[in-house]
């Protein structure tokens, strides 16, 4: 499949600093068919070399300083963001942020339980809310188009680790306490993002972009970042009505929750 967001306005990415968000941004730049505005965001934009790199030769893309476990790094990114995506509004929000730390029963502790909770399952639901007015200027536009990233979409980035059913044989190998549960919850976050804007026509769906090769997954993952995210993008602008409130992997197959 191929990647085509030129129908997509503009785009934002969480956490595009480093891993599976910077392979994103330059995975869109590096396409013909890409948003006409890829917003970036960074916790620390000035140690962001390569992201800082990228946006030096692709004036499309726009760097905003974002702490998602802050409320007020949030509301003046969205103001930010306000001003660079005009009256359009934001079509389509990727809450990529996230962190993950292994841990088993014995190692587990309350603040890494904490932590992990406010980044990876918290922070989407707020990072959302607070970007909803753009989300619904852009909804509006279209005036009644069918459900994409075309028109409004939140697409959170999960794991086949949040999946309850399959924490069990091959897969329950990976203890990961405080990342299994933080991802279960933002699955079901989602899942209540997208009853509650389904009568908006916004767009909401999780997504598993697989074992990768990142800090996160570790050199003895499977697919390389750009293998994950062609694919995973493929699938993220494909998507339409069918897949709002749906967990799918990064070649666009549906997962048990």
């Amino acid at each position: 499949m191929s990647v085509n967001f030129a129908k997509c306005t503009s785009v934002l990415i969480t956490g595009a600093s480093r891993g599976l968000g910077l392979q994103m941004v330059k995975h869109l730049v590096g396409i013909s068919d890409r948003p006409q505005k890829i917003i970036a965001t960074a916790r620390s934009p000035d140690t962001a070399q390569e992201l800082q790199q990228i946006a030096k030769s692709h004036p499309e893309v726009y760097i905003v300083p974002l702490d998602v476990v802050n409320d007020a790094s949030i509301e003046a990114a969205v103001q930010k963001v306000s001003s660079i995506v005009g009256p359009a509004g934001l079509n389509c929000l990727i809450n990529n942020a996230g962190i993950g730390v292994p841990s088993d029963l014995n190692s587990e502790t309350r603040d890494r339980m904490m932590t992990t909770f406010q980044s990876n399952t918290a922070s989407p639901l707020f990072v959302t809310r607070a970007f909803l007015p753009l989300l619904r200027a852009a909804a509006a536009a279209c005036d009644g188009g069918v459900m994409s990233v075309n028109r409004a979409a939140v697409i959170n980035v999960s794991s086949l680790l949040g999946s309850v059913q399959l924490n069990w044989g091959e897969t329950s190998v990976h203890r990961a306490y405080a990342y299994r549960v933080s991802k279960a919850g933002l699955n079901m976050l989602t899942r209540c993002l997208a009853l509650d804007l389904q009568s908006e026509r916004i767009l909401c769906t999780v997504v598993h972009p697989g074992w990768v090769q990142t800090d996160m997954g570790g050199k003895q993952a499977p697919l390389t970042p750009e293998e994950s995210i062609s694919s995973l993008l493929s699938v993220v602008c494909a998507l339409s009505e069918k897949d709002t409130g749906q967990f799918l992997d990064y070649e666009g197959k549906n997962l048990p929750w």
